[in-house]
């Protein structure tokens, strides 16, 4: 099945090569604790990209502003040329219609099947119809595997079946943004490679943009265009995969990959 990704009004389209996600400036400190430490990053359209490093670096912190789960101190942040903050109500939620994101839990409500816990989002916030919707549902669990599914309620399943309906859950809205938070970390090991399988698919044969928390770092050399290592709330070294994993110019890089590779 093709992922097509929900359009957006024409005087904000993004060609393939250009800008689609900023951050300049921005800054976010947890009391004495500075997180993130005027941060300036970007990330193209279609583009795969990978934040590494060691816990408490930032990296997780920055999806979750993208998710508007958490406000920076300072700094902008911008979406497809459209201010992600600051920002009035209204336009935060007209952004936000363009990210999706798939979280370590995958928190999905357990009280409706799995064809719901997809369509109910795509329906009350997109206005699709039901139908619509659930064809959509239908064919995004064939691709994830648990199209004999639908009817299931999450408590039925594995961890690796519920983070696979927690990525069609989020595809289901039709994301120009795809942010991944350590997505295999609550799973168990065996259940790890089914997860990952999915999503190298959808990186492979959609053009949807990736953003991506993750300590498997054979999946981040798999998937990504760039990768960014961090440490202290700052980017200290960012480039291809190929140049990260093999000849990284920083001490502190290579002292992390030694510790995980």
């Amino acid at each position: 099945m093709s992922i097509e990704t929900r359009p957006t009004p024409e005087t904000n389209t993004v060609e393939s090569s250009s800008e689609l996600i900023r951050l300049e400036q921005v800054t976010k400190r947890f009391g004495d604790n500075t997180v993130l430490d005027h941060l300036d990053f970007s990330v193209d359209a279609g583009k795969h990209v990978t934040l590494i490093g060691p816990s408490g670096s930032g990296k997780t912190t920055i999806l979750r502003l993208l998710m508007t789960l958490l406000k920076p101190d300072e700094g902008t942040i911008t979406v497809d040329g459209q201010r992600l903050f600051p920002a009035s109500d209204k336009e935060v939620r007209e952004v936000r219609k363009k990210i999706g994101m798939v979280f370590q839990q995958f928190n999905l409500f357990p009280n409706m099947s799995v064809l719901r816990n997809i369509t109910e989002a795509p329906v009350t916030v997109l206005g699709m119809s039901k139908d619509e919707a659930a064809e959509r549902a239908r064919g995004l669990l064939e691709m994830v595997g648990l199209a004999d599914k639908c009817d299931a309620r999450p408590t039925q399943l594995s961890g690796g079946q519920q983070q696979r309906v927690a990525i069609a859950r989020a595809l289901a809205m039709r994301p120009q943004v795809l942010l991944l938070d350590e997505v295999t970390s609550a799973l168990d090991p065996e259940l790890v490679a089914g997860v990952l399988d999915v999503l190298r698919d959808i990186a492979r044969s959609t053009d949807i943009t990736m953003l991506c928390v993750t300590h498997e770092m054979n999946f981040a050399r798999d998937i990504s265009d760039q990768v960014l290592m961090f440490d202290s709330g700052r980017v200290i070294e960012s480039g291809p995969p190929e140049k990260i994993f093999t000849e990284p110019e920083r001490d502190r890089t290579r002292e992390f990959l030694s510790a995980v590779l």
